[in-house]
Order: C-alpha cells, then structure tokens, then sequence
C-alpha cells in the first residue's frame, strides 16, 4: 500500500552505517567532535551491550513524490488538533505545500513572521546555491608580499580550514588543511631559494561587524559561534575537538599556527606576525579550497552549523555586489531569493538563525523547500539532501526527537532542519505521503512556554502518514 517501504532494507543498512561512521554524531544545534574524538580509556573489561534492535524504514523519496494527494480536510483537522497543544504556545505559524504542484495544502498563519531560529539556515543555504553555485569552492591563499622575502597569508571566508590539531579524518566534507598550505608554501619558497620570511595576514575579504545585530553577548563566549571573520582554522575554536572556548582574534590565531607550520617544513618566520593588505596582483605561492559549496550546505543544515552559515551568507553578499559584511549578506541572500521566485515573508540580520531579530514566514520556508525538491532547481538539492533524516542523523540524530508514540512510526520518513532559540522551537523540511505525494512543510512557533519540540515531531508525522 504504501510504496515508500520498497527500498526498505537498503535504507536501513545505509542509515546504521553512516551512524556507525559518527559523520553526523551531533547531538543538537551546536556541533561538538568531543565524543569523536576522546580516546577511550578503559581499566577493565567491559561486558559487550546487548543488541539493539534495529530500526528500518522507507526512503523518503521512495516514489518520486507523485503519489496521490492526502485528503485536505483529514489532514486539515489532524493539524489543527496537535497546533492547538498548549506547549506550542499563542503564536504558530503552519504550512504544508504540494511539491508538484505549489499548493498550499494546509495554512494557519502561514504569511506571519515568526522567529525562524536556525530554520534560517534553509534560507541561507538556498541563496548561497542559487548565488554561488554548487561547485564553487574557497580558496585560502599564500601570496607574494611587497618584496622577495615577505609573503601573505589571504584568508578566503573558509571556517571549515583545518588547523594543526584538527581530527580531520573521515570527515564529510574533508575539509583544507593548514598544514597542506605551509607545506606547498615551504616548497614554492625553496624552490625560490628562501627558507626565512616575514609573514603577515590579510583577513579584508569580510568587512564590518564580526557579529550580528540580534546576537546575544554570551554567544561567542559560550561557544555558539565565532567571530565572523575571512581568515580562521577549525571555525575559530581554541580546541578543535570543543564549542567553546573561542578565540578573540580568529585572524591571528590562524596566522599564528601558520608560521608554526611553515617552520615544521623548513621555512623561519619572523617575530612578528602583523595584519596587511595584500599587494593587488600579488603572485600566488600555493592556497588549499574547500569543500564545494553543496558540501558546505549539507553540513550547514547537517549540523546547523552557525560559523559555515555565516560565511556563506558573506559570500553571498560578496557575489551579488554588496560586500562581505552582514549588511550585505542580507542584501545578497535577498537578491538571490528573488531569482528562484521567493520575495516575500523574509526578513533575517544574520546567515545563522541565531538572530533574534530574525523573521520569517511558514509560508516562505515551506515554499524554499518546495523549490528545492522540485526537477525544476536541482541546483539547490543540497538544501534537502543536507536535512537530518529523522530518528537518524544530524539535530534529528540525537537520541530526543521523534521518540513519542505519535511520532516515532515515522522515524526515517522525514526529513527536516531544526530550530531552537529560547522559547523559540521550529521545524521546517519535507515528507512523502502515505500514497507517495512528495509535500514540503514548516511549524514555527516563538512563544513556547517551555519546550515544543515533540509536539512538531507530531505535526511532521501527521504529515507524513497524510
């Protein structure tokens, strides 16, 4: 009856798989490598766990989403009922929209902003695959400075660079390494003959405030991001393998480690290690690019990934002619929204969601996803493909969610992004249908007394058992 349930098993072997990797072994919004990273130290021996059973489920796009459509006034009523749960709080906005066609299938409040939290990522994911293309990769150079013994370390808006003590391994998406860079840097410099430079950084490329209006103070300090900066190593963490703490001066800091590298492969540094622009048309010495953007949007929705957000609403904002600057990733990501056909219902001051002045409208994130899904913008496939599956991986991975009898039959056949802020809970992604209809939806709620998420679990799963 149900043919979403035909790839059944191969789904399952996959899904176990990748959690098995820890690929994406994220246990909320933040991202922490801690528990990936800690070598064990055991003193005893340890009885083997029982085995768990394994969960199984059908692949959410199991029939290419061209089923039949669910009854609009069953699924109207369902919705109403669980959008009336005390826990959701006074303001809520809902939507759920037909992929194949663009039709609203259910409304309530669907044009109204709400504080979309990190749903955000959704829109900054969208505009930074319609703005700079799927394939296009950032590149962190080495240049010639302004006489034969001084270079420059040209930071290029990549947060994932990997810096000395990063565990980088397995990873997806690989990121660049630091060390890659000195060490094709110390090869070009032999090659000219030197082996003692003077080092400087230049970190232009992102301009303005290294913070949003809307941020709270504690949100550096206690880890949720880093100063948004165009040069850094392991997304501005001391430690890579910890959130917090951050450093103050995440340019610095990279270039700091640089000289240490370049020393480790036979070049000396000075002393000083100073900031500069790089001379216009300098030759390039070596540089290391990052993973492709689709990749980098994957793990921003993934992992909510704040630092990666952030950078790509910069170059967002570089690529549509407004600079890489909060002011103008907002500008940006607005431009490139309007050429895939959504103009209305957004109003963000960050790429993150953690923005509190942040407003977004059910209507236009179920429309994103829409979009997104459809044959028609493949380009911005990342932004579904890039959802934590449900039960399963990323903030939907964790061990909390879907778990209630009135959502945990539909683990593995959803897939969303999540969003968490104080008295802010949001859920925004896609689902097939009991008779194989592809629909796309969002539940936004910012008035939360407490704690809502399993309530739009159960919204999520009434749309997916529609």
């Amino acid at each position: 009856m149900r043919e979403r349930w035909l790839a059944l098993a191969t789904l399952a072997m996959l899904q176990v798989a990748t959690l098995g990797a820890g690929a994406y072994a994220i246990a909320n919004d933040g991202f922490n490598l801690d528990a990936m990273t800690k070598p064990a130290t055991r003193t005893e021996p340890v009885a083997e766990p029982p085995v768990a059973p394994v969960i199984t489920s059908g692949p959410v796009l199991a029939t290419g989403g061209d089923g039949t459509l669910p009854t609009k006034s069953t699924l109207a009523s369902e919705l109403t009922g669980a959008l009336g749960d005390k826990a959701l709080g006074p303001h809520v906005g809902a939507v759920v929209i037909d992929v194949a066609t663009g039709e609203r299938l259910y409304a309530a409040n669907a044009d109204e902003g709400v504080i979309p939290a990190s749903t955000t990522k959704i829109v900054t994911g969208a505009a930074a695959l319609a703005s700079l293309g799927p394939d296009t990769r950032l590149t962190t150079r080495v240049v010639q400075g302004r006489t034969a013994n001084t270079i420059v370390l040209v930071g290029g808006g990549d947060p994932t660079l990997a810096g000395p003590s990063a565990k980088s391994s397995g990873a997806y998406p690989r990121p660049a390494t630091l060390a890659t860079l000195a060490q094709r840097t110390a090869e070009a410099l032999k090659d000219k003959g030197l082996t003692k430079v003077t080092l400087s950084f230049d970190d232009s490329l992102f301009t303005g405030p290294s913070s949003a209006s809307g941020w709270k103070s504690n949100y550096i300090p206690d880890g949720e991001v880093a100063p948004v900066t165009a040069l850094m190593i392991d997304s501005g963490k001391a430690n890579p393998a910890q959130s917090a703490p951050r450093v103050a001066d995440p340019s610095r800091h990279a270039a700091t480690a640089f000289a240490k590298l370049l020393a480790k492969y036979g070049v000396s540094v000075g002393k000083t290690v100073a900031a500069a622009t790089a001379p216009a048309g300098a030759a390039e010495l070596a540089q290391v690019q990052s993973a492709p953007v689709y990749a980098l949007v994957e793990r921003t929705l993934t992992r909510s990934d704040n630092d990666v957000a952030e950078a790509l609403a910069h170059h967002v904002g570089l690529k549509e002619g407004f600079g890489g600057s909060f002011d103008g990733g907002i500008k940006g990501v607005q431009q490139a929204l309007k050429r895939v056909g959504v103009t209305k219902g957004i109003v963000v001051t960050d790429g993150s969601g953690l923005s509190i002045k942040n407003r977004i409208s059910a209507g236009a994130l179920a429309q994103l996803v829409a979009l997104a899904s459809s044959p028609a913008h493949t380009d911005l496939r990342a932004v579904v493909s890039g959802m934590p599956i449900a039960g399963f991986s990323g903030t939907l991975g964790n061990g909390r969610r879907f778990t209630s009898p009135q959502s945990k039959t539909e683990v593995g056949l959803v897939r969303a992004k999540t969003g968490t802020l104080n008295n802010v809970n949001t859920l925004a992604g896609f689902a097939t249908t009991r008779d194989g209809r592809l629909v796309s939806f969002a539940f936004l709620a910012d008035k939360v007394p407490v704690y809502a998420e399993p309530v739009l679990d159960r919204l999520a799963a009434i749309v997916a058992r529609s």
